[in-house]
């Protein structure tokens, strides 16, 4: 069986992470989407694992081989205790191919792991989840580039943390 890894934040999910994520289903048999759950960036983060990890359930509830899941620590030990064999990375830029070629390099040095890169279709080349939350943040309209379940989400969190409520 070919399993493989689809890593990121995803804070929020994108419709450029789910072109990603939908095409690394046809690749792979199985693919699971790893939400990093750093815990010493959680303050930073819009939304919570959790709350990252039940949008993207929702966003993948297509693709019956992609599960999501969190981790903590390594994505190469990740890889390791659940027998994934490659990493998918998209690439929007020769600039992302700069970084993740070293990622790639080293995470093949610690375990045995492959990386995929899969260039990101050209509608979404310059969407970044920060970019979503920035251009959101000062009332853009970015409802063509995240799901309608996470531009209400988004944009509840957006107003609850501009009339002090933080999370």
């Amino acid at each position: 069986m070919r399993k493989a890894v689809c890593p990121g934040s995803f804070d929020p999910v994108t419709n450029g992470h789910i072109d990603i994520i939908s095409r690394a289903s046809n690749l792979f048999d199985e693919v699971v989407v790893a939400i990093g759950v750093n815990k010493a960036k959680a303050s930073a983060r819009l939304f919570t694992a959790e709350e990252r990890i039940e949008m993207l359930e929702k966003a993948c509830s297509d693709f019956p081989n992609v599960t999501v899941a969190g981790f903590d620590g390594l994505l190469t030990t990740f890889c390791e205790e659940n027998g994934i064999g490659a990493i998918v990375k998209g690439l929007r830029a020769v600039s992302d191919f700069d970084y993740e070629l070293q990622m790639a390099q080293m995470n093949s040095s610690l375990v045995d792991v492959e990386t995929v890169f899969i260039p990101t279709s050209p509608e979404y080349s310059f969407l970044a989840s920060s970019l979503v939350k920035e251009v959101a943040t000062f009332g853009g309209d970015v409802s063509r580039l995240v799901p309608p379940f996470v531009l209400e989400r988004l944009t509840s969190r957006l107003a609850e943390r501009a009339a002090g409520g933080g999370r």
